[in-house]
Parts: C-alpha cells; sequence; structure tokens
C-alpha cells in the first residue's frame, strides 16, 4: 500500500476508540498476564491489511507506521506520554553507514504517525487523535544527521565506543538504552517531544 492511501485510510480512524477496535480487528492487549506494548500497532496493520513487521527496513518498502501516546496533564494540556522509539542501533552497521544510508533516515524520512491520547493505564479509554507525515528537510535534516554522526563518531571512538552512548545526546534524536533500563545491553534511536513537536499539533 503506498503511503498517500494508507495515510487517507488511517485518516477515517480519528476520533474512534481504539478497545473497540481491537475486539473488531481481533488483537490481544493482553498476553500471557502482561500488555502487549505492540497492541496499538497491531491493530493499524491489520485495519491496513498488511503483515505485522518489526525489521529494520520502513515496513511498507518506502514509508513506516509508527504510534505514540498522549496524555493530560494534571492543568488539561495535551502533551506527549514518552519520547518515540525509532529504530534500533546496530553499532557494526551504524559505524559502517553515513547519514544517507542509515536506518534512522529510512525510518524517519518517510514515516506516518498516528497519535493516540490515553489514560493512565491500558484499560483506559484510547482515542485516535491524528494521523501525520514526517518529511526531513532542511535545517530539521541536518540537525537529525548531526545527532546521528556523534552516535557515529562516539561508536568510532576507540577511546569511548558502543556504552558511551547515553540518553543525554543528540538534541532531536537520542541514542537511549532499550529494555528495562539498567544492565541493559541494547541501545536504539529515539525522538525527542521537541522533534515530534515539528510535525505533530497538540
Amino acid at each position: 500500500m503506498e503511503r498517500k492511501e494508507a495515510i487517507e485510510k488511517l485518516k477515517k480512524l480519528v476520533g474512534k476508540e481504539l478497545h473497540a477496535l481491537a475486539g473488531k480487528y481481533n488483537v490481544t492487549i493482553y498476553r500471557n498476564g502482561k500488555v502487549n506494548k505492540g497492541w496499538a500497532g497491531h491493530i493499524f496493520e491489520r485495519y491496513l491489511e498488511i503483515p505485522i513487521n518489526s525489521a529494520q527496513s520502513p515496513n511498507f518498502g518506502s514509508w513506516e507506521l509508527k504510534s505514540i501516546p498522549l496524555r493530560y496533564k494534571k492543568n488539561g494540556e495535551l502533551t506527549f506520554k514518552e519520547t518515540m522509539a525509532v529504530t534500533m542501533i546496530d553499532p557494526i552497521n551504524v559505524c559502517q553507514k553515513e547519514f544517507e544510508e542509515s536506518h534512522l533516515l529510512a525510518k524517519l524520512r518517510k514515516a506516518v504517525v498516528i497519535t493516540r491520547i490515553v489514560g493512565d493505564s491500558v484499560d483506559e479509554p484510547t482515542k485516535i487523535h491524528s494521523v501525520v507525515e514526517f518529511d526531513l528537510h532542511g535545517k530539521l535534516y541536518n540537525a537529525v544527521k548531526d545527532d546521528y554522526d556523534l552516535v557515529r563518531q562516539t561508536l568510532l571512538d576507540p577511546q569511548k565506543g558502543f556504552d558511551a552512548l547515553t540518553g543525554k545526546m543528540g538534541y532531536y534524536i537520542q541514542p537511549r538504552t532499550k529494555g528495562s533500563g539498567h544492565g541493559s545491553t541494547t541501545r536504539a534511536f529515539y525522538a525527542r517531544p521537541r522533534f515530534l513537536k515539528e510535525f505533530i499539533k497538540i
């Protein structure tokens, strides 16, 4: 399915409640007593009638589908609940590839992002807020490239390397531990809220 067609179809879901869609498309919210973390994304993939996919290349060849949660603060202001995971950091791959050939750019350049308003728990109503598309160019492109190059230079530096990657790095895109925090040996690129705000109006 082409990106434009998918966006038009996904926009028909704006305002709909996700739990009802989970039942309609036979997506389980809980698995083995634990929350199925990818349940929201699985709904959208089933809705678009495409295979569930977690590969590093964009899931639909030329574009990538992402889903991120929004929440209301106590003062009623809508905000991003968390940063958005973009792609895993494979140190060998990052060292070998310039930004122009990177998984990070491939994922971000043509991303379609679905935002959903969530409550304090997965059992509370979840309403689809918006569907937006990312398109990196100009100053934003250059700034994300700088963030990638910082990670790459750190990996290439024999005095630093993979263990030196920290969530404090990067203005728009940060390299951060993926998984259960302390002790985790994996890292991923995450888009900070300031990057998301470039495209998502809340």
